[in-house]
């Protein structure tokens, strides 16, 4: 019986505050998640953030940082989940001119490489001034992506990013890190 609680604590502890698990409902992250794949995320990636039995434990180990895939709360609806990738950091200035994506007055256009095809619905132009503690995000399936470019409220608060998009663990045939 001990044994049990043990096991249950502990799959409870790993699943609550080291591992995030997700689903992709959507193929707004395609080419890099398909529809249906399941993955974990790492909670503790940027810091600690908990509540326990009343005490607030909170530690910043890092900040995300662009081009890391995040699970976080939906601005427009914090009761579900998203997982996008992170374009724009805290005070930065971002442009979406033609499908091309310009930091900071920048006249070269960041690589993306990632992107699942040409990029031709919704490419600007845009303008998101990122504030501080937030980060803009989009989907790599740009032309099938419900992201910032469409939402009220555009940006995700650093206290609503859960966990860093670490792993797929199924299919089976797709098991591996993200890249």
């Amino acid at each position: 019986m001990r044994e049990l609680l043990m096991i249950a604590v502990g799959t409870a502890f790993i699943n609550n505050v080291v591992l995030i698990n997700a689903k992709i409902p959507s193929p707004s992250m395609e080419k890099t998640l398909m529809v249906k794949d399941r993955l974990f995320g790492f909670r503790l990636a940027y810091g600690i953030n908990l509540d326990l039995f009343g005490y607030e434990i909170s530690e910043k180990f890092k900040d995300p940082e662009r081009f890391d895939i995040v699970i976080f709360k939906y601005p427009d609806d914090e009761s579900r989940l998203f997982i996008k990738r992170v374009i724009g950091l805290p005070g930065e200035e971002v442009r979406i001119d033609d499908g091309k994506i310009y930091i900071d007055g920048s006249e070269t256009p960041l690589e993306e490489d990632y992107l699942k095809e040409e990029w031709t619905v919704a490419t600007g132009p845009y303008l998101f001034e990122v504030p501080d503690d937030c980060y803009l995000v989009l989907g790599d399936n740009r032309n099938d992506s419900w992201d910032a470019r469409y939402w009220d409220n555009k940006y995700v608060s650093i206290d609503k990013i859960l966990g860093k998009g670490e792993v797929i663990y199924w299919p089976l045939q797709d098991i591996g890190k993200i890249r």
